[in-house]
C-alpha cells in the first residue's frame, strides 16, 4: 500500500485485492497516520483494486467513524463497476462520496 499526506488529506492507494489479508495492515497504518497528523479528509483510491470483500467495507466504515468524529470526511475514488456495486449495496454512498471518474477533483 502507498499512503500520501497532502495538507489535511490522507490518500490511501489500495491494493489489487482488498480482503482480510490486506485490511489489517491498512487499518493499522491509517490509524497511525490519523493520530500522528492533522487529517480531516481520507481519500481511498481504488484505481488498482479489482476485488473487495466485507473486510474492505469494514476498513472504510471504521475510518469513516473515526474521521467523522473530527468533523472530517471519507471519499472513494477511481472505483470500478464491481466495487461500486458492493459499496452501494453496503450503503456507503449514504456516508461518503464515491467517484468512478478517471480524474477526481476535490469537492469542498
Amino acid at each position: 500500500m502507498d499512503y500520501r499526506i497532502q495538507e489535511d488529506y490522507l490518500y490511501v492507494f489500495l491494493p489489487t485485492e482488498l480482503d482480510h489479508h490486506s485490511t489489517e495492515s491498512i487499518r493499522r497504518e491509517c490509524d497511525e497516520l490519523l493520530y500522528d497528523n492533522e487529517i480531516l479528509h481520507i481519500v481511498f483510491d481504488f484505481g488498482e483494486t479489482s476485488f473487495m470483500d466485507s473486510s474492505g467495507i469494514g476498513v472504510l466504515m471504521g475510518r469513516y467513524r473515526m474521521i467523522s468524529k473530527l468533523g472530517g470526511d471519507v471519499t472513494a475514488i477511481h472505483v470500478n463497476d464491481r466495487v461500486y456495486k458492493i459499496l452501494n449495496l453496503a450503503g456507503l454512498h449514504k456516508v461518503m462520496e464515491i467517484s468512478q471518474e478517471k480524474i477526481w477533483n476535490k469537492r469542498m
